[in-house]
């Protein structure tokens, strides 16, 4: 192990998406305000009151796999396996390190929950004989992160994130710090979800955490005073993680630095964030200090931002504990939930990649659907319509069951 702390780069971007399966095209939906929210396809909604989701549409999974792997896989998989490639493509990191140098931080939250549900189908109306034999390799959460790890020959650690809604980020969390201290010299990380599934939606909607709106364009409202649930999004997406030294000298593409992390718990409730926000106040702390803010910076912040009245006005808070009223008031803001709906595991890390892009190119992507403000939600939320500004720090912010919380920090290289 190297005792040096080492700078770590993003050289690589894969996106799966409900606004969009490349980077590309999910950033330019993003900029203009275009959401994948619409009715649900995946089954029959009829006996159920949320009828609404954002789906990934158009994903062709043999574009990635062949048909014993596609048979072998579950969707959620299919989507992180296909994110990892677009990212390795875009790094070109392939073949310039050790297999034991590169790792896999790869999260989700739930994993195969459409092979679950199938398979139980199978067992209660066909027998135990008609389970499939790869019933639990396909639903188990680490499975993406295995068969990311096996297409690129990743023999470093090859870890998922499981922690409900902060699964991406935490697994981009922890791949930075496995760099960061010496343990590998590069990482694939990032997050896959798809539980657009009849059990899935069902437990949502039990739990009251969804919208029940008919109208897509009045389902997923982050901070604004008519929002009543989040809408069930999923996709992937994946960062190529490096350190620095090794990018500068091959010649990488650098999207950014990863700068700053924060990984607390609030320690109180099964889902409900703590009402004094201390829990992600102290995450976004922890990577503000790591990354060296001074106050002056300006700063843009992805929020978790879901759309649920006691998350969106917690985090208004915590963002006002962990950067001071004053420079709270001053940052960028934006929920781009609004537009993709909540991709669960794989919200982080595509809120990361939203997040160096928006450095990369100073747009600022709004928080769409954003009419009537909460007042309890009184800063500054990029309504509407993409702002252009110079950055100098961009946060992440993702909030998940369990009180899990986790903070990412990025600057321009």
């Amino acid at each position: 192990m190297n005792t040096r702390i080492r700078r770590v780069v993003v050289t690589g971007l894969g996106v799966i998406s409900p606004v969009g399966n490349t980077m590309e095209q999910c950033w330019d939906s993003l900029v203009r305000g275009v959401h994948g929210i619409g009715p649900i396809t995946r089954f029959d909604t009829t006996a159920y009151k949320a009828k609404l989701a954002a789906e990934v549409r158009e994903f062709d999974p043999a574009a990635y796999m062949d048909k014993s792997e596609i048979r072998r896989s579950d969707r959620y998989a299919q989507f992180g396996l296909a994110a990892a490639c677009q990212a390795m493509e875009d790094s070109g990191i392939a073949g310039t390190l050790p297999p034991e140098r590169m790792a896999v931080y790869f999260g989700s939250g739930i994993g195969g929950m459409e092979t679950f549900s199938q398979e139980y189908d199978k067992l209660r109306s066909r027998g135990p004989g008609r389970v499939s034999p790869f019933f639990v390799p396909m639903m188990i959460p680490n499975m993406a992160a295995g068969m990311i790890a096996i297409r690129f020959d990743c023999r470093n650690a090859a870890m998922p994130a499981v922690t409900a809604c902060a699964s991406g980020s935490n697994a981009i969390g922890e791949a930075l710090r496995a760099i960061r201290h010496g343990y590998a010299d590069g990482a694939i990380a990032g997050g896959a979800e798809a539980s657009i599934t009849e059990i899935g939606v069902a437990g949502f909607i039990n739990m009251q955490a969804l919208s029940v709106a008919e109208n897509p364009d009045e389902a997923s409202m982050p901070f604004d005073s008519r929002r009543r649930g989040f809408v069930i999004g999923e996709g992937a997406a994946a960062l190529i993680l490096e350190e620095y030294e090794h990018a500068k000298a091959r010649g990488a593409r650098i999207y950014g630095e990863v700068c700053g992390y924060g990984s607390t718990c609030d320690a109180y409730h099964i889902t409900a964030p703590r009402p004094d926000a201390d829990g992600g106040a102290r995450a976004m702390l922890q990577a503000l200090e790591e990354a060296g803010y001074t106050g002056r910076e300006a700063v843009y912040i992805n929020a978790h931002g879901t759309g649920t009245p006691l998350n969106d006005t917690a985090e208004t808070l915590a963002i006002k504990k962990a950067l001071g009223e004053e420079q709270a008031r001053a940052a960028w803001i934006s929920s781009t939930k609004s537009m993709t709906g909540h991709m669960l595991g794989a919200a982080g890390a595509l809120e990361a990649a939203v997040c160096l892009k928006t450095l990369q190119t100073g747009m600022i992507p709004p928080t769409i659907h954003l009419l009537s403000p909460d007042r309890a939600c009184d800063l500054n939320y990029v309504p509407n319509t993409a702002v252009k500004a110079e950055l100098d720090l961009a946060l992440s912010n993702s909030l998940g069951f369990g009180g899990h919380n986790a903070c990412l920090a990025f600057r321009r290289v």
